[in-house]
């Protein structure tokens, strides 16, 4: 089902495909039959969502990026330019194994910077923020800043954006959006 979309006409969108409400996708890309688009999403240049994919409402995926079978995005995700998903821990060429395709779970408000690679098998968690060039191959708490070949936990964000300070009693305040958090034992919630 495909409502009220801009889909340019380089672009291909197989029958079957669902496509959300003032959903736009752009030069040269291709979404399969089977794969699902939330509304008001955006789909740069050559991008790929395979049948298996789900993408939520208002989801922004830049240029040059393909979504695999088994990845799952929430509403409100950013996904940056060429960023690189897997859905297989041990590829190999000569052994199919399709029926070994782990689910990838990016959720609601999550960042992900260009250039970043995302193993299968990981959840990224609600409103984290990963740093462009990174490597994630394990699971991202919410609100989590993470940087580097490891992914690397440096520091925390608010759902606005802004890094997060906190206190000695572990409470922060984002700066632009004014709302609190607290931080107990590596797990970050909004207060407010």
């Amino acid at each position: 089902m495909i409502k009220n979309c801009y889909i340019h006409k380089s672009a291909f969108v197989d029958h079957g495909a669902a496509l959300g409400e003032n959903s736009k996708v752009w030069h040269n890309s291709h979404i399969m039959s089977g794969a699902s688009i939330g509304e008001r999403c955006s789909l740069g240049q050559n991008v790929f969502v395979s049948s298996g994919a789900k993408i939520g409402d208002n989801v922004k995926i830049q240029n040059n990026v393909s979504i695999y079978d088994g990845v799952e995005c929430e509403k409100d995700v950013f996904i940056g330019p060429s960023v690189v998903f897997t859905n297989v821990i041990n590829p190999r060429s000569e052994i199919s194994r399709k029926k070994e395709y782990q689910k990838t779970l990016i959720k609601r408000g999550a960042t992900i910077g260009a250039n970043s690679t995302i193993v299968c098998g990981v959840e990224i968690g609600n409103y984290s923020f990963i740093a462009a060039g990174s490597t994630i191959s394990r699971d991202v708490p919410d609100f989590a800043l993470t940087m580097g070949s490891s992914g690397k936990i440096v520091g925390w964000m608010s759902e606005y954006g802004s890094r997060l300070y906190f206190d000695l009693h572990g409470i922060a305040f984002c700066e632009n959006s004014k709302s609190s958090y607290r931080y107990s034992c590596g797990i970050v919630e909004r207060l407010d």
